[in-house]
């Protein structure tokens, strides 16, 4: 049976010659797997350069229960990008993204919030003609609300540091190393709360936004089952230096 559905790519392995098996977070079905035939050819339906990460899609597919690898009737970008494909700094930036939700959501099933949020987030990033050098720290914190590890934004007076291992302020620093200190865990607070719209009121030195990405990372870490490092990380912090 055909369904329509949108997706997002995340990952794509070359299977043979001209074939990929490509893994795409569908609002309907999750995270699933698609062969996709052909792609290499000169007049492919679906070229390799619709296939990249966090390309944007509407699908017709196959769904068939119980099968490892599904596959597509219809492929085409929705919306087109209009910038990321050509601004190496927006680039960069969903290239880190993709590889952190790769490792974040791989176990997925459907969740059209979590969908609609990333869905609108990439779109946004897409359209927005100002250069927004916080989007992909802004975007990871906010994420964190969707996989169930939202900071806390409960805080008092006398709390100056923020557990990272527990999400919250604390009063005295914990005995892991996991914490930031108030004025750093106020950037990533700030992050958290202001619509991608205003991130860019935030100012930060580089040296502060590695900083506060490290700590992003630290949290994914400890929050998510697997996590890993992330190869990418390096490449981003080089561009935006």
């Amino acid at each position: 049976m055909l369904h329509k559905t949108r997706g997002i790519v995340l990952k794509t392995t070359l299977y043979s010659e001209n074939s990929v098996i490509v893994q795409i977070f569908t609002e309907k079905f999750g995270i699933q797997s698609y062969i996709i035939n052909g792609v290499k050819k000169p007049k492919a339906k679906i070229s390799m350069n619709m296939l990249q990460p966090l390309h944007l899609v509407d699908m017709v597919v196959y769904n068939k229960m119980n099968s490892d690898i599904q596959r597509v009737s219809e492929l085409r970008p929705s919306p087109v990008f209009r910038s990321i494909p050509y601004d190496i700094i927006k680039s960069t930036i969903v290239l880190f993204l993709n590889e952190v939700l790769y490792k974040s959501i791989r176990q997925q099933m459907t969740d059209e919030h979590l969908f609609d949020f990333i869905f609108n987030a990439i779109c946004w990033f897409d359209e927005t003609e100002e250069l927004n050098v916080n989007f992909h720290l802004a975007f990871l914190l906010k994420l964190s609300r969707f996989l169930g590890f939202a900071p806390s934004m409960e805080t008092k007076s006398d709390q100056s540091y923020f557990d990272l291992q527990e999400g919250e302020f604390k009063s005295m620093p914990p005995a892991h190393a996991y914490f930031m200190d108030k004025q750093d865990a106020g950037h990533f607070i700030s992050l958290f709360i202001l619509p991608f719209e205003k991130i860019n009121e935030i100012i930060l030195e580089n040296s502060t936004r590695r900083l506060v990405l490290d700590k992003i990372l630290v949290y994914y870490t400890l929050h998510t089952a697997s996590f890993g490092n992330i190869r990418s990380h390096q490449i981003l912090e080089d561009v935006l230096s």
